[in-house]
């Protein structure tokens, strides 16, 4: 499962990196990002959680295959 954040979408509210923070943080302009190294934390339950927390669904869980 790949963890992605669109970025386009994203107002840069931080709940992801708020609920998954081994996950998610934010760039200088305050939008989220997967941080390098962890796209493959779908499975995590925070990372689930990020994906309900995101008032503007940017961050979602995609089954790689």
């Amino acid at each position: 499962m790949r963890v992605e954040v669109d970025r386009d979408r994203c107002m840069g509210a931080g709940m992801c990196a708020l609920t998954a923070p081994g996950v998610f943080t934010q760039d200088d302009d305050g939008l989220s990002e997967v941080l390098p190294g962890r796209a493959d934390a779908g499975g995590d339950p925070l990372v689930r959680e990020a994906v309900r927390a995101c008032p503007v669904g940017a961050v979602r869980v995609e089954e790689v295959g």
